[in-house]
């Protein structure tokens, strides 16, 4: 029997169709966001002109308090050709998509590791739905300005297409040029790259979240004038100066270069930032006592103080051996806190030609055997690059990769505790990838103190040359492991290697080692192509507005990203009604994306979906997703509506 009609439901106001140009097929529209947030709060500064919607400047001058007449006047800041097109490219969307390689991967069922192929900017987009305000800590070295190449030179009308350029390292079928020293566009260039990278990286991270940046002399003032701007001068915690090189290193301008930098950033204001000890810290801690066994050594510091902060409170006399102990001047302890630990034998007490010394034990750990933190230091001297090459060399049989970072620098910032936070999971990102150092160092951290970080790592597949000398071997090597020419894959060959020598080294180490492998394209959805000249044809074609040559996989990811889903997000699948029926996040989408639909398989295939709904009981709205052109009529479209709708499932869109 064919199943009921129900002409009282419209198929097309119940199923809208996600086409091309919908909000849901593009990254976060920051601009658009912006202009809300602005009309919410003050919509007298909004008005329409003839090319769209214009800010009243003077307007808001006047909210704030600003004196001055014009907005052309000479501001303190860092200016260059491009920032204003390089500020469009940080806030328009992108249309593109992260096509999944289950075969690229490692684990992919079991891990929660990210491995991204692409353009950074364009990727950074397009996590931002999903990762919005997740991430923990962002390190990045990107390329330094050092006068070679560096293959970012964004086209600002179509950012996909320069990236399929990139990765064949043209541009307009010319191949690209260098950024020359000699260049007047030496700094601009590169900061012009740098710049809307920032700027949409900060949306990703935690309130508390880190941003720390790799630079050297050439361009470190430069950067941090843009963190500055990006995330306000009061979020600026420290340049690291980092002594990278043993010996006397290279010689620039008559002076032994061994030094980098590393500014830190938080994206809010922090009350504190701390370290694990590292071994000469931890040797200070060498007195022992009875509590030696749970809490470790111990050092001592003074209990008195000479601060100029006079509190009544801190003066009091400690009795000992029938005497009275005074201070100087205070105590750093309240009375009760002091009396506690001069029962506890945590107090040293000599006397010296009549003086009292009176010092305070600090243990290496607490009550309950957790080790004390230290403050990170702005001058760090190593761990150092020699180290990075060794580590490199322990996993490839040949030298691939020139002065990687070496782990333990990476290891020491991922440990840092922010406002006192020592949880050790979270979601960290590197995304000028490189040799994939970052990552390995998540997964090495995680198996020393049993955490559960993950990592989301973004490299451009870079092309390598074989005739380019400093290319050659690791050219040489892809090709006698039957991989693709480009950077990305000496990425993945490392953490390949790297989880492959942790789970020799730690076999009984329960974390995930292993990573999904996405990679950038165009979106999955067909564009109205408006330049044909076969009409007719055009119009067959765009029935089925979904690409021909992509997977379901490849749809079901771009759901996930523009719906704003995790991409790790656990996925069960299920066959009604003879159709693959995919449930993820445990039911908030529901998505059947089989390529036809019968009107007769519309009552079972709508109300196992139901069946399963109302079994998974998601926490929150669902949404359910058809692909537009399976369907065999209207009639059909309106009868699955119907059912989904009568039973819960009110969001139902079509693709």
């Amino acid at each position: 029997p064919m199943p009921p009609h129900y002409p009282n439901y419209k198929s097309e106001e119940l199923m809208r169709k996600i086409v091309a140009n919908d909000p849901e097929t593009r990254s976060i529209d920051s601009v658009s966001q912006n202009i809300s947030t602005l009309k919410d709060l003050f919509p007298e500064l909004i008005s329409e002109g003839p090319d769209g919607i214009t800010l009243n400047i003077d307007t808001l001058k006047q909210l704030v308090g600003d004196q001055s007449v014009t907005d052309v006047e000479e501001k303190y800041g860092l200016n260059w050709h491009g920032k204003r097109r390089a500020r469009k490219l940080a806030l328009a969307p992108s249309t593109g998509t992260l096509r999944p390689c289950v075969d690229e991967s490692l684990d992919w069922e079991n891990t929660r590791n990210l491995m991204i192929e692409g353009d950074n900017l364009e990727v950074l987009k397009l996590l931002q739905k999903s990762y919005a305000s997740r991430v923990k800590m962002i390190y990045i070295d990107p390329p330094y300005n050092t006068g070679n190449d560096f293959v970012y030179p964004d086209d600002f009308k179509d950012t996909i297409r320069n990236y399929h350029e990139l990765v064949g390292q043209t541009q307009g079928g010319k191949t690209l040029s260098s950024n020359k020293a000699a260049s007047g566009r030496f700094h601009t260039d590169w900061l012009n790259m740098i710049y809307p990278r920032i700027k949409v990286a900060k949306s990703l991270l935690k309130p508390e979240g880190l941003l720390l940046v790799s630079s050297d002399e050439t361009e470190v003032d430069h950067v941090k004038k843009i963190c500055d701007e990006v995330f306000g001068e009061e979020n600026f915690i420290e340049r690291i100066v980092w002594k990278n090189k043993y010996g006397s290193g290279a010689l620039t301008r008559g002076f032994a270069n061994v030094h980098e930098y590393i500014l830190v950033y938080s994206r809010e204001p922090i009350q504190d930032i701390a370290a694990p000890l590292n071994d000469e810290q931890r040797a200070d801690y060498k007195l022992r006592d009875e509590k030696y066994e749970v809490r470790g050594g111990y050092l001592t510091q003074p209990l008195a103080t000479t601060s100029k902060d006079e509190r009544p409170n801190l003066v009091y006399p400690i009795m000992h051996e029938g005497d009275e102990i005074w201070p100087e001047k205070q105590w750093i302890w309240a009375k009760e806190r002091t009396l506690r630990a001069y029962a506890n034998n945590e107090l040293v007490i000599n006397k010296s030609r009549g003086k009292f010394s009176v010092r305070a034990k600090q243990y290496l750990r607490d009550e309950n055997g957790i080790e004390r933190l230290g403050k990170p230091l702005s001058l760090m001297n190593g761990p150092f690059n020699q180290e990075g090459t060794k580590e490199l060399a322990q996993l490839f049989p040949v030298k691939v990769f020139n002065f990687p970072k070496p782990l333990r620098l990476m290891q020491y910032f991922i440990s840092f505790v922010v406002n006192g936070d020592r949880s050790t999971d979270g979601i960290f990102m590197d995304f000028f990838a490189g040799s994939g150092t970052f990552g390995q160092a998540v997964m090495n951290q995680n198996a020393i103190d049993g955490g559960s970080r993950s990592y989301i790592l973004v490299q451009l597949p870079e092309a390598l040359d074989p005739s380019n000398n400093s290319q050659k071997i690791a050219a040489n090597y892809c090709k006698e492991k039957g991989l693709p020419l480009n950077i990305a894959e000496l990425t993945k060959e490392r953490l390949r290697l790297a989880a492959r020598k942790l789970t020799d080294e730690n076999p009984l180490f329960p974390g995930a080692l292993g990573f999904r492998v996405f990679k950038l394209d165009s979106t999955n959805i067909k564009e109205w192509n408006s330049q044909s000249d076969d009409i007719p044809e055009t119009l067959e074609e765009s029935v089925e507005h979904l690409k021909t040559d992509r997977s379901e996989a490849d749809i079901l990811y771009e759901l996930l990203l523009k719906l704003g889903l995790d991409l790790c997000v656990p996925i069960d699948t299920k066959e009604i009604a003879g159709k693959n029926v995919h449930a993820i996040g445990g039911g908030v989408l529901i998505a059947c994306l089989s390529e036809d639909i019968s009107m007769e398989e519309t009552e079972s295939l709508g109300q196992g979906i139901v069946d399963w709904f109302n079994k998974l009981d998601p926490a929150g709205d669902t949404t359910c997703v058809f692909r537009d052109s399976a369907f065999a009529n209207d009639v059909a479209k309106t009868n699955i509506v119907a059912i989904l709708d009568q039973h819960g499932i009110v969001n139902v869109r079509s693709l």
